[in-house]
C-alpha cells in the first residue's frame, strides 16, 4: 500500500510539472474559495474582538437607558419606526436627570450616570475644531473604563454648581495645545470659556466614534449654559448583582413608565420587544453581546456559503483539467491495466492528482487568507480600531476539510471514467 501511495504521488508530479499552467489554474481556483474562508474566520474574530473589548470597557455589569421614539405598533415594528424616526430628526426629551437620581434609588444599583452627546464647536486661539462634546455626571468616571492621563475628573459639587470645567480627549489634546501643558488654560465651546482640568488616556475608537477626540463636560453646565436644554440621550447604571440584572431591568421600566406617565402594560412576555409606547429602551450590555453572537454567526455562515460557491467552480475547473488528464493519458492507462493494475489502483492514481491539486490550493489558501487578514488588521489598527490579528485553528481545520471533500468530490468522476477503461481499446487509443 505504502508503494502504491509513493507510486501514484511520483505520477502526479510528473504530470503536474508537464502541464505547469494548466495545474496553477486549477490551483487557483481552489486557492481562492480557501483563502475566502480564512478571512472569514479571521475578520469575524477580529470583530468579535473589537465589540467585545468596547463592551467591557462599558461594564458586563451595566445597564443602558437610551431615548426611544413611541410607537402605537410592538416589536421590532415599533424598532424600525423608532429608528426611522430618528433618523428623520425626531428628538425625545422625556429622559431627565430626574430619571436618572430615581433609578440610582433602585436596590441593586450602585450607581449611574448621564449622558448628552453632540458635536460642537470649540476653540483655543487660532485652532478651531469641532469634536463630539460627551456631557455627563461625575459618577461616569467610576463607572466607565476611561481613566484620567493627569489632570482630574470634574466633581458633583462642580456639576450641581454649574463650574464650567473640561476634560480633553488625548487626540483633541494635541490639536488644541500640541505638547504644551493644557492645565488651567481655557478653551471656548460656542461662547462659554471652560478651563481644562484634566486628559484622559488614550482609549481607541469604536466604529465611528473616536474616543480619544471627546470633550468631556459636566452635564448640567452644559445644559445651562451651553445648549439650553434639560433632557438626557442614555443613562448608563452599574448594578451590583449581575444575577438579578433581568428584574433590575424591569424596576427601571416601571420607574421610568411611572416617571413618564406610561401604562404599565398588562402582558410583556417578550420584555421591551412588546412596549410600543414607550419612549425609552432598556438593554444590558450582556443583551447587546448576545445579539452580536447571534448576528455575528448568520453573518460567518453567509460568507461561508459564498466561499464554496468559490470553491466549486474552483473544483468543477479541477474535474474538466482530471478529465483532460485521463484523456491525455489513455495509453498509459491501457498499459497499467495491461499488466495487472486493479480498478481501485487507477481510481486511487487520479484521485491522489485531485486531492493533491485541492492540497496545494488550500495551503496556498490559507497562506494568502492569512496575509490578508494580518493586512486588514494593520488597517483598521492604523484607523485607530483595537482591532485584533487572531487565525482561529478551526479556520485551517475547515479549510482543510474543505480541500479533502472537494478533491475527492471533483476528482471521482474522472478517477472512475480512467479506472472503467477497457485495456484493449486504452492501448489502441492514438494520442
Amino acid at each position: 500500500m505504502f508503494s502504491t501511495i509513493i507510486s501514484s504521488f511520483k505520477l502526479a508530479l510528473v504530470s503536474f510539472s508537464a502541464h505547469k499552467l494548466r495545474t496553477s489554474l486549477a490551483v487557483l481556483g481552489v486557492t481562492i474559495g480557501i483563502s475566502s474562508i480564512i478571512v472569514v474566520f479571521s475578520a469575524g474574530e477580529g470583530l468579535k474582538g473589537l465589540v467585545l473589548n468596547q463592551v467591557e470597557a462599558f461594564g458586563t455589569d451595566t445597564i443602558q437607558v437610551e431615548i426611544k421614539v413611541p410607537s402605537s405598533k410592538k416589536g421590532l415594528a415599533s424598532e424600525r419606526q423608532s429608528a426611522a424616526a430618528i433618523l428623520q430628526g425626531a428628538q425625545v426629551t422625556t429622559l431627565s436627570l430626574d430619571d436618572l437620581e430615581d433609578i440610582k434609588k433602585l436596590t441593586n444599583i450602585v450607581d449611574a450616570y448621564g449622558v448628552f452627546m453632540g458635536q460642537e464647536t470649540i476653540t483655543y486661539k487660532n485652532e478651531i475644531h469641532s469634536p463630539f462634546i460627551w456631557a455627563t455626571s461625575s459618577s461616569f468616571i467610576d463607572i466607565d473604563s476611561t481613566e484620567i492621563d493627569y489632570g482630574r475628573f470634574f466633581t458633583k459639587a462642580e456639576n450641581n454648581s454649574l463650574v464650567p470645567v473640561v476634560i480633553l480627549g488625548s487626540k483633541i489634546k494635541e490639536k488644541l495645545f500640541g505638547f504644551s501643558d493644557p492645565i488651567g488654560k481655557k478653551i471656548k465651546i460656542r461662547n462659554t470659556r471652560f478651563e481644562v482640568i484634566g486628559v484622559v488616556k488614550e482609549r481607541g475608537a469604536l466604529m465611528s466614534f473616536d474616543f480619544d477626540d471627546f470633550v468631556y463636560v459636566p452635564i448640567k453646565t452644559m445644559h445651562k449654559k451651553v445648549l439650553g436644554i434639560d433632557f438626557l440621550l442614555n443613562i448608563i447604571m452599574q448594578v451590583n448583582n449581575i444575577d438579578l440584572i433581568e428584574e433590575t431591568i424591569d424596576d427601571v421600566k416601571m420607574t421610568l413608565r411611572i416617571n413618564h406617565n406610561i401604562s404599565q402594560p398588562i402582558e410583556e412576555s417578550d420584555g421591551w420587544m412588546n412596549t410600543g409606547k414607550d419612549d425609552f429602551r432598556v438593554m444590558a450590555m450582556t443583551e447587546i453581546l448576545e445579539t452580536f453572537d447571534t448576528i455575528s454567526l448568520y453573518l460567518t455562515w453567509l460568507m461561508l456559503a459564498i466561499a464554496a460557491i468559490s470553491l466549486i467552480v474552483g473544483g468543477i475547473s479541477i474535474m474538466n483539467v482530471m478529465y483532460v488528464i485521463v484523456n491525455e493519458r489513455v495509453s498509459e492507462i491501457g498499459l497499467r491495466k495491461a499488466v495487472g493494475a486493479k480498478y481501485k489502483d487507477i481510481m486511487f492514481q487520479f484521485l491522489t492528482e485531485s486531492v493533491l491539486i485541492t492540497f496545494a490550493g488550500g495551503i496556498m489558501g490559507s497562506l494568502l487568507g492569512a496575509g490578508i487578514s494580518f493586512v486588514i488588521a494593520v488597517v483598521a489598527n492604523s484607523t485607530g480600531m483595537d482591532w485584533n490579528f487572531v487565525l482561529p485553528i478551526k479556520a485551517f481545520l475547515i479549510a482543510g476539510l474543505f480541500s479533502l471533500i472537494f478533491g475527492i468530490l471533483f476528482g471521482t468522476t474522472p478517477a472512475k471514467k480512467a479506472a472503467r477503461m477497457d485495456p484493449v481499446q486504452a492501448l489502441m487509443h492514438e494520442d
